[in-house]
């Protein structure tokens, strides 16, 4: 099931979509994609939902964020070994966690916007893991149960404050619009090997990044099992985890967005973003 969130900003709507890539109304059976839905009995209600039956909605329609009111931004660094190889770091031996503020969440087409004073504004394409249960000191099965689905997310970074500035990542991942989720929150039954997905992502129509999941050095139920180790996670969390190579940074010299630049990614079964770049008013 593909579940998202539709219409203007602030005031999106729930929808499915459809086997024909069209987007059904879901207002009627719950009020929005978020960790109630998640941790609900309502989740299941969709599942057994005809989508034909469900009120149709126009394509030329603004998706938001595909869940909303998320609780914890998580991500995890340098957890692919063909990106590690590139930035000339060695491969971690436990995940490199960081968090992204919630207020750079926004929808997959929104703009980007380059942060006042930024010379290094970067792309990651990421596979998002979505939370469904709560868990606490979880071993892999148990976390493999709390995933509800998977999105993909853009980690937008910018490079000289989080690699120059305090010492930690955090200014540098947690801008304004630093965080484009979706298009869908895809439930994890639609994804037969979340191991092996292959993702890209092109700026200004060159393809940057390609890459699979198959190369993630830590898995996302290990993932999950190793972060609740040290918090407990609430249905509606998002761990973003993790970019292959192609990122700005590795190039010799590096590249680096600037206003009208356009980006498009995507992860297979996940669907693609599309954003244009602008400078902060």
């Amino acid at each position: 099931m593909k579940l998202l969130r539709y219409g203007k900003k602030n005031h999106e709507k729930p929808g499915m979509l459809d086997s024909d890539g069209n987007i059904r109304d879901l207002s009627k059976f719950v009020d929005d994609i978020d960790g109630d839905l998640l941790a609900g009995d309502k989740l299941q209600t969709l599942m057994d939902l005809d989508p034909s039956t469900l009120p149709l909605v126009g394509q030329k329609v603004r998706y938001g964020a595909c869940v909303n009111n998320v609780g914890k931004f998580l991500c995890i660094g340098l957890n692919y070994a063909d990106h590690a190889a590139e930035t000339g770091t060695e491969v971690p031996e436990e995940p490199v966690v960081f968090s992204k503020f919630t207020s750079a969440i926004c929808g997959p087409n929104d703009d980007v916007m380059i942060p006042k004073g930024s010379e290094k504004t970067d792309w990651e394409v990421e596979l998002g893991i979505v939370i469904g249960k709560a868990v606490a000191y979880a071993d892999e099965t148990v976390a493999e149960e709390a995933i509800a689905g998977y999105c993909v997310i853009n980690d937008i970074s910018e490079r000289q404050f989080q690699l120059e500035r305090s010492g930690q990542w955090d200014l540098g991942k947690g801008c304004d619009t630093f965080g484009p989720l979706g298009p869908w929150l895809v439930t994890k039954e639609e994804i037969s090997d979340v191991g092996n997905l292959s993702m890209w992502l092109d700026v200004n129509g060159i393809r940057r990044q390609t890459g699979n999941t198959k190369t993630m050095i830590f898995k996302p139920a290990y993932i999950v099992s190793f972060l609740s180790q040290f918090m407990s996670l609430q249905p509606g969390d998002v761990i973003s985890t993790g970019t292959p190579p192609g990122v700005g940074l590795g190039f010799n010299p590096p590249i680096y967005l600037k206003a009208n630049d356009t980006m498009s990614l995507g992860i297979e079964g996940l669907g693609e973003q599309h954003q244009t770049v602008i400078a902060t008013p």
